[in-house]
């Protein structure tokens, strides 16, 4: 049953030179005619793409999806006219007609690589380093699905997940940051079956390298735990070719291959030079550089036996396609329980009640709601298997851990707890990868203040509307004694302006508990959960409104007979605050509406009618009370509203000085409250 195969011949031909060609004249038309783009990186990597497509990636262009394809990762997203060449040669649903509309209103070839945009397009890239932490994603969801269908601990027989993971990366991409931190973890686990081609021009949009760079790639990964090599002619096909069989035996660790190329290769003019980079040839000299190349054919012009040899490829991974799939049906009919698995973590199908074990918080509990979290995390992590993921450090502070499982770790099969260490910004791309690979949840860990060194890979997993749970604790001045470098106060306001990600900001742990079931939901967009330090009083729900509420992103809590004179909207640690002022205010006689709004998107996907029932846009008498800047309330509050907020920077000390030092307490809300009445006339 192995599906085990070698890769097509060595031997190159004049064919596979006009492939070569035809990727290099392609690419710098589409950029010629956009008017845009950057010729120069497709140009100089032509032969390596082309050995990498033609003789080793597994892949049905009928079915992009197939679980057991080969992932190809193009991190240097600004060549995305290789990849979208490359696809359509290879009979992806992607025509002529499509690269002739290269970076065009609505076309299908975006400037950089879009994921649910392009068939064959594995992840969005552009934003430097982001694919190459995706394919780390990739290959370490890869090892825990595997783990999970009992594949690591089988020495022969079928194997349904054998594919490699291959990224493409720029010297930019490996510049990055985010690169050391996601290249450290992936040693660190020895992430087998991950190859990466490592595209060394030399060449910087400000010039050569050598000016900010002078790094040996391969030993610098060797250093990290890779195996590493080194292809001096980017143009020799064989090395290429011997380079990748070299690395594919490795199978203890990721692997990468420098391949030394010539930016704008062919053109006489602007080889090794950064004006192939970022800009079209022109006309004159994309002239000169098709005579160089001995190219005589029409613009936009793929000769036939070029389709046909990548179509003799095609058709190669579609055998193995079928071939894969009847072995798959038998090994899932011998067991059910391994079934099971497979529809749960490759088709996301859920086990049946999995939310049925939620806790219940009682009114006589004082909790943080990022204990409440941990609770609720365990309770659907003890059902979901799905559920993976880890802490940059901070895993007893966040309360991420799955009790009772191991670490992932390669001497700890079965391991679902991952120890990210302090690196934020290759956490949230590598769960992106992940939730890129198969229907898992990924999640991550961390304070709310170090939001700010994931945002980009937050940015990207909302742009894509990937399931990833971003959870963050410490959300508040609430922090105390830590200070105003740990105190986030912008953050709110910071993550509720990227679209598609949902925000949740939970006022008790029976906000928590009904938080975590939408955002598990909730499969088509990222989730943010911000979470307390300081312990929260725990709501009486018989006396007020379910908690079920925040599956609609806002609803009443507390409420009057008749209109009410004035509405208190808040969410979090203040909510309480705000229940304060209403019991006092009802018990003197006033109309009060009290309004929790833990995730603004969420409410605002809920119907009109809704929404007005929750705030009518006639009662414009509105309080916002939340412990950070005010931007952004006012979608709410409107223009006679206001805003109880923190406009400046946190202090050290205990929060509950903290709190009382910067005004939010009962008596000051209450202050505002009556203060906005006494305004008001009512």
């Amino acid at each position: 049953l192995s599906m085990n195969v070698q890769p097509i011949q060595r031997t190159f031909s004049e064919v596979d030179s006009k492939a070569v060609n035809t990727i290099r004249i392609l690419a710098a038309e589409m950029v010629e005619k956009a008017k845009s783009g950057h010729p120069g990186m497709p140009m100089g990597f032509a032969v390596a793409a082309h050995v990498l497509f033609s003789r080793f990636m597994r892949f049905n262009p009928d079915d992009p999806f197939w679980p057991n394809r080969d992932r190809f990762i193009l991190s240097a997203g600004h060549g995305s006219a290789l990849q979208y060449i490359l696809l359509h040669m290879a009979g992806y649903d992607l025509q002529m007609e499509d690269l002739k509309q290269f970076r065009q209103w609505k076309s299908r070839t975006p400037g950089h690589p879009e994921f649910g945009f392009t068939a064959g397009v594995e992840t969005t890239t552009g934003p430097l380093g982001q694919g190459f932490a995706n394919g780390i994603g990739m290959a370490t969801a890869r090892r825990y699905v595997r783990e999970s269908l009992g594949l690591t601990r089988v020495e022969e027989g079928f194997d349904p997940l054998d594919h490699f993971v291959y990224v493409v990366a720029s010297d930019g991409d490996l510049m990055e940051g985010i690169s050391s931190e996601a290249g450290a973890l992936a040693g660190r686990w020895k992430l087998g079956h991950l190859i990466v081609l490592y595209d060394s021009n030399r060449i910087s949009i400000d010039g050569s390298t050598d000016l900010s760079m002078t790094e040996d790639m391969p030993k610098r990964f060797e250093a990290q735990g890779w195996h590493g090599q080194d292809v001096e002619d980017g143009n020799d096909p064989e090395a290429i070719y011997d380079a990748i069989v070299k690395a594919q035996a490795v199978s203890d660790r990721p692997s990468i291959i420098e391949i030394h190329t010539h930016i704008g290769y062919g053109s006489p003019n602007k080889q090794d030079h950064s004006s192939s980079h970022g800009s079209p040839l022109g006309e004159e000299e994309l002239a000169l550089t098709r005579e160089t190349l001995g190219w005589e054919h029409p613009p936009f012009t793929i000769p036939d036996e070029v389709y046909e040899l990548y179509s003799e490829v095609a058709d190669r991974g579609r055998v193995l396609h079928e071939a894969w799939r009847q072995n798959l049906d038998l090994w899932l009919g011998e067991d059910e329980s391994r079934a099971a698995m497979w529809r749960h973590m490759i088709q996301g199908e859920d086990p049946a009640g999995w939310d049925e074990s939620l806790p219940l918080f009682s009114t006589d509990e004082k909790v943080a709601t990022r204990a409440a979290f941990g609770k609720v995390h365990n309770a659907v992590g003890a059902r979901v298997r799905t559920l993976f993921g880890g802490c940059a450090d901070l895993t007893g502070s966040v309360k991420t851990d799955i009790k009772g499982e191991q670490d992932f770790l390669p001497e700890l099969p079965g391991g679902r707890n991952i120890r990210y260490g302090v690196r934020e910004h290759a956490m949230g791309a590598i769960s992106n990868g992940m939730a890129l690979y198969a229907a898992l949840r990924p999640y991550t860990g961390t304070f709310l203040i170090f939001s700010d060194y994931m945002r980009p890979a937050i940015r990207v997993a909302a742009l894509m509307q990937l399931p990833v749970l971003f959870v963050f604790s410490h959300d508040s001045i609430g922090l105390g004694e830590d200070g105003p470098t740990h105190q986030p106060v912008e953050h709110y306001s910071s993550l509720r302006a990227i679209p598609e990600l949902w925000v949740f900001r939970p006022g008790d742990a029976n906000e928590t508990v009904q938080a975590w079931r939408a955002a598990l939901l909730h499969k088509d967009g990222p989730t943010a959960f911000l979470t307390t330090r300081q312990k929260l009083p725990t709501i009486d729900r018989d006396r007020y409104a379910s908690a079920e509420g925040v599956l609609k992103g806002g609803y009443i809590l507390a409420d009057c007979k008749g209109d009410p004179e004035l509405i208190l909207i808040s969410t979090g640690s203040e909510l309480h605050l705000a229940i304060d002022a209403y019991e006092t205010l009802i018990a003197e006689g006033r109309r009060i509406r009290v309004v929790s709004l833990p995730c603004w998107e969420l409410f605002e996907e809920q119907s009109e009618e809704y929404m007005q029932s929750v705030l009518p846009d006639h009662i414009t008498n509105r309080l916002a009370i939340e412990v950070g800047v005010s931007f952004g309330w006012s979608r709410w509050v409107g223009g006679r509203g206001k805003v109880y907020s923190l406009e400046g920077f946190g202090a050290s000390a205990p929060s509950d000085v903290l709190f009382k030092k910067f005004g939010f307490t009962s008596e000051r809300i209450l202050g505002a409250a009556r203060a906005m009445l006494d305004e008001s006339g009512e």
